[in-house]
């Protein structure tokens, strides 16, 4: 039997994610291959091009998670935490995320596909990553250096820019333009 057709039964023809029936194909769950289907899951079109490379989330379509991610699947599992841990910035996503369990061996799982996915982008201290020209808010007091002031939690920094170094941004406070660690923001919607 192939792999689709292992992926179609277990699923009963629908994808694992969204629950559509359109263009199935399968999905590895990162960091594993797609070689068998433990590793896999069953996606339609629409949510393969928002989780490919580099994709764009629309926070909109991924609400199913609410369903999905009870799968009892591993390989659904831990997609979902992953598509969740992306998308923390939105409170339902957070919510959810702080609903679902996984054991340690998933955890690591989830974890590990989110490194490989997030090598050498700048996230904030929820995980959200981060563009230029995205407006974050400062979540504690940062000493400025050479400037003599402190930035007070709760500052919104407009427009900031990103550095060669994926842990700090740019951005001006008190119309000075600072270097400020990424870990110390969250983006703003």
């Amino acid at each position: 039997m192939s792999l689709e057709q292992i992926l179609n039964e277990r699923s009963g023809n629908v994808c694992e994610l969204c629950g559509s029936a359109e263009s199935l194909s399968p999905l590895a769950v990162p960091p594993r291959l797609a070689d068998n289907a433990t590793d896999c899951v069953n996606a339609c079109e629409v949510c393969r091009k928002q989780l490919a490379e580099g994709g764009e989330l629309d926070v909109n379509h991924w609400h199913c998670l609410n369903q999905s991610m009870w799968s009892e699947v591993p390989a659904v599992q831990v997609m979902a935490f992953q598509i969740l841990k992306r998308l923390s910035a939105e409170p339902w996503a957070q919510d959810l995320l702080d609903m679902l369990y996984l054991d340690d061996e998933l955890t690591t799982w989830a974890k590990q596909g989110l490194e490989s996915a997030n090598a050498e982008k700048t996230l904030d201290s929820n995980g959200a990553v981060l563009q230029a020209g995205d407006t974050v808010t400062l979540i504690k007091d940062l000493d400025v250096k050479g400037a003599n002031f402190t930035a007070k939690r709760g500052t919104a920094v407009r427009g900031i820019s990103l550095t060669s170094n994926p842990e700090h941004i740019e951005g001006r406070v008190n119309g000075q333009r600072i270097v400020i660690i990424s870990k110390f923001v969250k983006r703003s919607n």
